[in-house]
């Protein structure tokens, strides 16, 4: 399967393979699926997938959804050989909420001194393309002020992030709040949609809900 592809994906060195697996295992080690992603080969990504038209960033398994796993040992079996990016599926053990680099940089200033304390703290990846994503609870939509905001992205069921280690053509993915800092907590969805509504008023786009104040969603108790 990979006969063709393997002489173009980027060599890594040995050291960073085994970081690579070991970061994986350590997702999968505290509840996390994940799953293989597309190696990089130069500008573009392969999978190994005979006819696979999709040259970004994209799961190496066709059945991906299915196939991703938290057990430590099956997700070590498939960094063994290949040189993976490490994709963590969403809408399982969180959500999230992915803005560009201005709204992430106000929104992770705002949480550090929320009131709401670690309800509203949580890990926070950026990629070299200046994509913020905030981890959240799973199972909260986005409210109605962001619901058509282009400039919020809400990653639930059927979607993927790339997770640091990954290396993308622009560089690696990275973690502004790692896990370990936030103990691997997961902040209040709507919390932190409340932040990012804040952060887009302040910066200068009008947010308006069709809803009454009364109306619109409440954060939910931690669990």
């Amino acid at each position: 399967m990979w006969g063709n592809v393997a002489p173009r994906v980027v060599q890594l060195s040995p050291l960073e393979r085994v970081r690579l697996r070991r970061v994986a295992v350590r997702y999968a080690l505290h509840g996390w699926d994940v799953t293989p992603g597309a190696c990089l080969a130069r500008s573009r990504f392969v999978c190994g997938r005979a006819g696979c038209p999709t040259v970004g960033c994209h799961p190496a398994l066709e059945n991906w959804e299915h196939a991703a796993s938290a057990d430590p040992a099956r997700v070590a079996t498939w960094w063994r050989t290949r040189p993976h990016g490490v994709l963590l599926p969403t809408g399982r053990a969180f959500d999230v909420l992915e803005v560009p680099t201005h709204l992430g940089r106000h929104v992770l200033d705002a949480v550090r001194t929320h009131p709401a304390g670690v309800g509203v703290r949580g890990p926070v990846l950026v990629t070299p393309t200046g994509r913020w994503m905030f981890l959240v609870r799973p199972g909260d939509p986005l409210r109605p002020e962001l619901d058509h905001c282009f400039h919020v992205v809400r990653h639930g069921p059927g979607s993927w992030i790339p997770a640091p280690p990954t290396r993308l053509p622009e560089g690696s993915v990275r973690w502004a709040v790692a896990p370990e800092q936030a103990r691997w907590q997961l902040p209040d969805s709507y919390l932190v949609q409340n932040a990012l509504i804040e952060a887009l008023r302040a910066t200068g786009v009008t947010v308006t809900s069709d809803l009454m104040p009364g109306h619109l969603p409440l954060p939910r108790r931690g669990m």
